[in-house]
């Protein structure tokens, strides 16, 4: 069964799922974080099917280590993770999180990295269906030209979130 509850952080309010269980048929049929995702009037939140409201041990902790995260008291995450996607999804997903904290990528490095370099729109594609947001860090993929590109939370949030890992970026409107 996969729980999900919302906390209140920082900045703004979160959702976070998991799965308690070993072998509920998520993807990689193991307990763990299965999403995270901030949600607001303008992002709603979008609950899988069956995902019943409830904390559990595995989203307090999240919440927990993402407060200390947003504090600047946490460069990593040290969480089980159930994402549910295809082979290639996990391979990118499991890319994203060999970025140190601090660093960036473009999505081309990253295709690049998972040894297809012609892949750069469909490693894009894979980032922008990463359920676990700022644990797999897909926002520290950008641009080749140092430029913010999509992110799910919005743009600003990704600039806050590289802003707080002391990342370098190009602010919009800095291109011009």
């Amino acid at each position: 069964m996969i729980v999900y509850e919302s906390y209140t952080t920082e900045w703004g309010d979160v959702a976070i799922a998991a799965c308690e269980q070993e072998g509920e048929g998520l993807s990689r049929g193991s307990r763990g974080i299965v999403a995270l995702q901030f949600y607001d009037d303008e992002r709603p939140l979008r609950l899988g099917t069956g995902w019943q409201r409830g904390a559990s041990e595995l989203t307090d902790l999240a919440a927990q280590q993402l407060r200390e995260y947003i504090a600047g008291q946490r460069k990593s995450f040290d969480l089980p993770l159930a994402p549910k996607g295809t082979e290639f999804q996990r391979r990118v997903w499991d890319a994203l999180l060999q970025i140190p904290f601090g660093e960036t990528r473009s999505y081309s490095q990253q295709a690049q990295w998972l040894g297809q370099p012609r892949a750069i729109r469909a490693v894009a594609r894979a980032n922008g269906a990463n359920p676990i947001a700022i644990v797999i860090p897909c926002h520290r993929v950008i641009g080749a030209n140092g430029s913010l590109t999509g992110y799910a939370g919005g743009l600003s949030l990704k600039a806050r979130l590289l802003t707080l890992e002391g990342a370098n970026f190009v602010q919009q409107g800095e291109l011009l």
